[in-house]
């Protein structure tokens, strides 16, 4: 069974996990049979070994984590490796799979142009 993360950095504003919240749920309503869940790493809850702990403890034994990070920085480049190798070696039967950081979509680079470009009503 396929479980998703959306992965994010996290801040102390309640608010701020909103749009992450939001993605988490359109996957969710997409397909039903996707387990989904976010993570944050810092000051947020779950952590990502909480959340993935979470999948696997529902059935997930493929895990995919978007990192809802708009560039390759050092926390998509290094912590989020090292965490997903730890996680790794702690559910050697369970593969987990890092998709490159939102920004990296051109997709969505695509769509933000259009949103800037669009008259407002």
């Amino acid at each position: 069974m396929l479980g998703v993360v959306v992965f994010a950095h996290g801040s102390r504003d309640p608010l701020w996990r909103a749009p992450v919240e939001a993605v988490a749920q359109s996957i969710a309503q997409r397909d039903a049979q996707v387990l989904v869940t976010s993570a944050y790493l810092e000051l947020c809850e779950p952590d990502m070994p909480t959340a993935v702990a979470d999948l696997v403890a529902r059935g997930a034994t493929r895990v995919r984590v978007l990192p809802l990070f708009f560039g390759m920085g050092k926390h998509a480049r290094e912590d989020l490796p090292t965490i997903m190798q730890n996680l790794a070696q702690r559910y050697p039967g369970v593969a987990l799979e890092q998709l490159p950081t939102a920004g990296e979509d051109p997709r969505l680079t695509a769509l933000l142009a259009q949103i800037a470009l669009e008259r407002s009503a």
